[in-house]
């Protein structure tokens, strides 16, 4: 890891930075929970609605692999917004998302155009595989992380 300390054009703004750490990491993190929560409860409603598009993808039954991304997305969501399991979660997430880039860029034959937005999520989920949930987080709370 890198230990350069770069110097703030306006150090004024350090305090700022510093105070605003942990509810940026934070609110990162929840946003990408709701947002997976928001996009996977249709999936919930109806798992099966999703079979052929999953067996499209080359997962196999869908009728088994439908539902488990459905709950992905919904319970990985929860889980990444408060910061349980927070890992684990994001590590689910950022597989599903990973496959959506490559079912947008290649399956669907649309570039990066089409797999921008899975692109920029995969990054941003990926950061909490590495990273964890913070200090603001039920892990921490638990004093406990994967």
């Amino acid at each position: 890891m890198s230990t350069t300390n770069n110097r703030l054009i306006v150090p004024a703004l350090g305090r700022v930075y510093s105070s605003l750490h942990d509810f940026a990491e934070t609110l990162l993190r929840v946003t990408a929970g709701l947002i997976l929560i928001v996009h996977g409860a249709p999936k919930i409603v109806d798992p099966m609605a999703n079979i052929g598009m999953v067996e499209g993808l080359g997962f196999y039954p869908g009728v088994v692999f439908s539902p488990l991304l459905a709950l992905t997305e919904v319970v990985g969501g929860l889980f990444l917004a408060i910061g349980f399991l927070t890992r684990p979660a994001a590590f689910a997430a950022t597989f599903v998302l990973l496959v959506t880039v490559w079912f947008h860029w290649v399956t669907l034959g649309q570039g990066y155009a089409g797999a921008e937005k899975s692109i920029l999520w995969a990054a941003m989920t990926f950061y909490f595989v590495i990273r964890g949930g913070n200090a603001q987080s039920v892990d921490a709370r638990l004093g406990r992380t994967f």
